[in-house]
């Protein structure tokens, strides 16, 4: 039997965070269900009262092979570093010099788009392979590797 994986996420604006992971995993918001041309008209034929449409959103693959992510509204802040962060693959199979440019380049693209920068661990031999931590627009941490 083979599971589906969704990750979860408490915030305080679930579009504003869904729309910066959509841009970041070169994703795209998830639309209506069929049936219907707008989450507006979805929410509200399902009974959800109008102060409430903005309380969800979700990213998903458009290749649909990677993970849905969910953002829900929840009204108190983050305390805290997480517990569970996402790594996003930026520079697979670089080392060294090449690999830390690589993930600069992301990160830089990221920043734009609302993250902030957090700290950068440098290569270590044997392995090589330093990474930069961020956060999110909401402040969640996750690592450019």
């Amino acid at each position: 039997m083979g599971l589906d994986v969704q990750f979860t996420f408490d915030c305080a604006d679930p579009a504003a965070l869904a729309t910066f992971w959509a841009e970041a995993l070169d994703y795209r918001v998830q639309g209506p269900p069929d049936g219907f041309d707008s989450w507006e008209a979805a929410l509200t034929a399902f009974g959800v009262p109008p102060e409430r449409h903005g309380d969800a959103s979700a990213v998903v693959d458009p290749e649909g092979t990677g993970p849905r992510l969910f953002f829900q509204r929840v009204p108190e802040p983050k305390r805290g570093k997480n517990r569970v962060h996402l790594d996003v693959r930026a520079a697979p199979g670089l080392t060294g010099a090449a690999r830390m440019a690589a993930l600069e380049t992301a990160a830089d693209r990221l920043v734009a788009l609302g993250a902030t920068r957090v700290a950068r661990h440098e290569p270590v031999p044997p392995l090589d392979a330093g990474h930069l931590v961020l956060a999110d627009p909401e402040g969640n941490e996750f690592c450019l590797d």
